[in-house]
């Protein structure tokens, strides 16, 4: 209902006696509709940023922070697990950090979740990563044992066994998620994620193998610089999968499509 101020009895016509409206009053139900859609798409901005904010925090607080904590670390030929191993004296930071970089996970995944509309492969990416931020709780409870803890050719400890099984879990994460982000998109986006996936496994492989020598006390030479290039592809597989979504170029292939106005009877064909 539009507001209308009308003049008192026995005014004067001309100027005092015009009406007055108001296009759209606090009150008015579309109004208040299109307030609601701003700020919920604002949301899902800053939740969509959450996943190039892990990317770079994933990085920063690894291989600048931690490992200046970590005096004679080398990220070459040492795992980034060595950085929160029993022992290390990164542990007590990286323990603190941690549930902040899984809560920029969940809030990334959540965010994914809200821009996929009609994309069930897209909502399917976000419950994976909410679901990925939840389960890398357990990191806590199966930290690795130090290099100079690890006596050679012993059983493995409990906590290293629960390591090696996080680490499978994580990875089985990884390549979900970007093999059904993968299907939401075209195919310039589906190469990309296939060669993203690939290299988590090529790399990731190479790291693997080296990780035996760990309980044998033998070197690990290149250990450190495979595992980092298993994990690079994922974390920048996030970065721009949360750039695509927030500049908002792509139409996925269920979006309704923008409505055309009908032709007047008797309008020509161009």
């Amino acid at each position: 209902m539009r507001g209308v101020l009308r003049p008192s009895p026995g005014t004067g016509a001309g100027a005092d006696n015009a009406t007055v409206t108001w296009p759209n009053p606090p009150d008015d139900p579309e109004s208040s509709t299109t307030v609601k859609k701003t700020t919920g798409a604002r949301l899902t901005q800053i939740l969509l940023a959450c996943g190039a904010l892990y990317a770079v925090l994933y990085v920063v607080v690894n291989d600048v922070v931690a490992a200046g904590l970590y005096e004679g670390y080398d990220p070459v030929s040492q795992a980034v697990s060595e950085l929160s191993a029993t022992g290390s004296p990164a542990k007590a930071f990286l323990t603190a950090i941690f549930p902040v970089g899984l809560a920029l996970m969940v809030a990334f995944g959540i965010g994914v979740r809200r821009a996929a509309g009609r994309r069930r492969a897209l909502r399917v990416t976000g419950d994976l990563l909410v679901a990925h931020g939840i389960v890398a709780l357990l990191w806590l409870a199966f930290p690795m044992t130090s290099r100079t803890d690890i006596t050679a050719g012993a059983p493995a400890a409990a906590n290293d066994v629960g390591h090696i099984v996080m680490t499978a879990v994580t990875v089985a994460f990884i390549l979900s998620q970007i093999g059904f982000s993968a299907a939401a998109f075209g195919w310039r986006f589906r190469l990309y994620a296939a060669v993203s996936a690939a290299a988590v496994v090529v790399f990731g492989t190479l790291t693997g193998i080296q990780a035996r020598n760990v309980a044998i006390g033998e070197p690990t030479p290149w250990m450190g610089l495979a595992e980092r290039l298993s994990i690079a592809p994922w974390l920048l597989w996030m970065a721009v999968l949360a750039v695509m979504l927030m500049t908002a170029r792509y139409a996925g292939p269920a979006a309704p499509a923008t409505p055309t106005a009908p032709r007047e009877p008797g309008s020509a064909r161009r």
